[in-house]
């Protein structure tokens, strides 16, 4: 039978049913590939309940450095009945299946191209445990030692983990070495050069860190100077608020008095925590909110008051499936819109897409500086796949040096050596941007009433179609100022001169950028371009023109930063080639490849607006 061999390049799954410790152990896993020094993106694919429905983990190993995913499974761990049969089945030909083979496989497990790897873990646990949970939770970490043995990883490198992991709690360390220890010896025993996947040892992951991207995303809102979070709990973005208030005690702290220099409030609704971060940004706090897309919706109302009453405030977006409640626990990018244009009316909202968690962290602070000096809200657009997933990325950098930029702030002497009547709403310098006053700055000057209504350069209350023309048309003015001041994208151009493009945008970017080398080594070239934030600035649109063709790859299934793309940029629909995954699962590069080589292979290219999913 052919098997599989590679060195340092493989896909290995968990499957095993939520609630049993094995996140952990497979977390566990991937932290010794990382230590071993290799590339590594773990997936935890998780039921939206506490126990007892299916649980995946997916590994990526890879020292080239690919972090997406990449499509198909070359070695099965798994553990969990209710899907066993699926899982068998996913096994690519020549891979490996490791199964609890305490009970021999049903007669309908017929596999003549796959190694079957049978370890006895209930009947092991049976002999050395008496407690039924330490029966639960050592199965996995045994069988975390078998694959020690069988993919050659140092042994040692489990060993660092278990003491690092229960540092503080040493009567854990002793048991959990011993599951280790049980598992490494009967591969060890019963399984010699069974398998030709290998770990080797490398030393890839200098200046690395290994962190999912909520925790990014709030340590950005650290280092932005934010200190209100209004929110209400909703997966996947709960944890964006949880390491907030982690970093908070231990930087937000005053030495001397003890009190905190921060306020977390938890409100009754989604609706209520986006008031909260607008009246605290109103008041001169930098404040943000964390939700996923249902909160979007609900915080629409808010969105477009703190759009026309020109009010900061931060939101991050980590997205989910939709529509409705959806799959709580399933990624996608389908709030592309939602976000861009939430609320009625004339409404545009400036917005980020990080790509992994140092972005997460940058364009954290870049939202808390865009959303002051532009006067408007800033949406984070993450996604569950990158805010709940750990991401390996390089170590987040700061400048201590770094000043805020807070905008247009009139100060108490500016206001009094102001020669002309301030206007709240006035454009003095063409940027379409006034200069706003923060409560308490002069006893007696500098106060006006924030108002959703229709307003004047004032601030004062009117229904003067004229005084509203010209509100809206500052507010689009100040739309083609942000265009100036948002991330730029970033180009990758193919090793040969072409005139095809490929578009992409956070977590679609790993995964997108692996399709195009796979797409140049079967010589099909293409350029690539990561969408950073919205509005598209000028390189987006050159980058359009400069191509006969492009590839837009999205992962929701209305196109929707084609369709954003289409309608902003007034660019013919029929350039564009939608590649669109959906299902929940993070996108991969054997799928996007697939679908470049399907259209370009073609005598004559037809651009289409979906791409096959088969």
């Amino acid at each position: 039978m052919h098997k599989i061999t590679a060195t340092n390049d493989f896909v290995i799954k968990f499957a095993n049913i939520n609630g049993t410790g094995s996140a952990s152990a497979n977390n566990m896993f991937a932290k010794s590939i990382f230590r071993s020094g290799i590339p590594v993106t773990p997936k935890n694919i998780f039921p939206s309940n506490i126990q007892g429905l299916p649980t995946w983990y997916e590994v990526r190993v890879n020292e080239k450095g690919y972090l997406g995913r990449r499509g198909g499974v070359d070695f099965m761990v798994a553990t969990n009945g209710q899907t066993m049969m699926q899982d068998f089945q996913e096994v690519l030909p020549g891979g490996y299946f490791l199964y609890d083979n305490t009970k021999p496989l049903a007669p309908n497990y017929k596999r003549d191209d796959i190694q079957l790897i049978g370890i006895p873990l209930t009947e092991i646990c049976i002999q050395e445990y008496a407690d039924p949970r330490q029966r639960q939770l050592f199965k996995n970490i045994i069988y975390v030692g078998a694959l020690s043995y069988l993919l050659n990883i140092q042994f040692e490198v489990f060993q660092k983990l278990v003491e690092d992991q229960f540092k503080g709690k040493e009567k854990l360390i002793t048991p959990n070495l011993h599951a280790l220890e049980l598992g490494y010896r009967y591969a060890k025993e019963h399984y010699t050069d069974t398998c030709g996947l290998k770990i080797e040892a490398r030393d890839l992951n200098q200046g690395k860190i290994l962190v999912d991207g909520n925790t990014g995303t709030a340590l950005g809102a650290i280092y932005a100077g934010a200190t209100v979070a209004g929110w209400y709990p909703i997966t996947p973005s709960t944890s964006v608020v949880d390491a907030f208030e982690k970093y908070c005690k231990r930087l937000r702290v005053d030495p001397a008095s003890g009190k905190n220099n921060f306020a977390i409030l938890q409100a009754e609704d989604e609706l209520a925590a986006m008031g909260m971060v607008l009246g605290a940004s109103w008041n001169g706090a930098r404040a943000f909110t964390a939700t996923s897309g249902p909160g979007v919706s609900l915080m629409a109302e808010f969105l477009g008051l703190a759009y026309f009453a020109e009010i900061p405030g931060v939101l991050v977006d980590v997205q989910r499936t939709g529509p409705s409640t959806g799959m709580p626990t399933r990624t996608q990018q389908s709030d592309v819109l939602p976000a861009a244009y939430a609320s009625h009316g004339d409404t545009k909202h400036v917005c980020l897409y990080p790509a992994d968690p140092k972005e997460c962290f940058e364009m954290s602070f870049n939202a808390f500086e865009l959303t002051e000096y532009l006067q408007t809200p800033v949406i984070i657009l993450s996604d569950l796949d990158l805010g709940m997933n750990d991401n390996l990325c390089d170590e987040f950098e700061w400048d201590d040096q770094t000043a805020y930029n807070r905008g247009k702030v009139l100060s108490k002497e500016e206001l009094d050596s102001l020669e002309q009547r301030w206007g709240r709403y006035l454009d003095t310098d063409g940027e379409g941007i006034g200069y706003r006053t923060i409560p308490g700055t002069h006893p007696t000057k500098g106060s006006y009433f924030t108002r959703g209504s229709s307003h004047d350069e004032y601030a004062a209350y009117t229904e003067s179609s004229e005084a509203y023309v010209r509100s809206m048309q500052r507010l689009e003015h100040k739309w083609d100022t942000a265009k100036t001041l948002v991330p730029k994208p970033v180009i990758s151009n193919s090793s040969k001169s072409t005139k095809v493009g490929a578009i992409y945008f956070g977590t679609s970017t790993q995964a997108a950028k692996e399709a195009i080398d796979q797409a140049e080594d079967k010589q099909l070239h293409i350029n690539g371009l990561q969408i950073k934030a919205f509005p598209f600035t000028k390189e987006v649109e050159d980058f359009i023109e400069q191509h006969d063709y492009l590839f837009v790859i999205e992962q929701n299934r209305d196109a929707q930063m084609k369709t954003m793309l289409v309608n902003e940029l007034e660019i013919d629909p029929k350039k564009f080639i939608s590649i669109l995954n959906y299902d929940g699962m993070p996108i991969t590069a054997n799928f996007i490849s697939k679908q470049f080589i399907n259209v370009m292979n073609q005598d004559k290219v037809t651009p289409i607006q979906k791409a096959d999913r088969g």
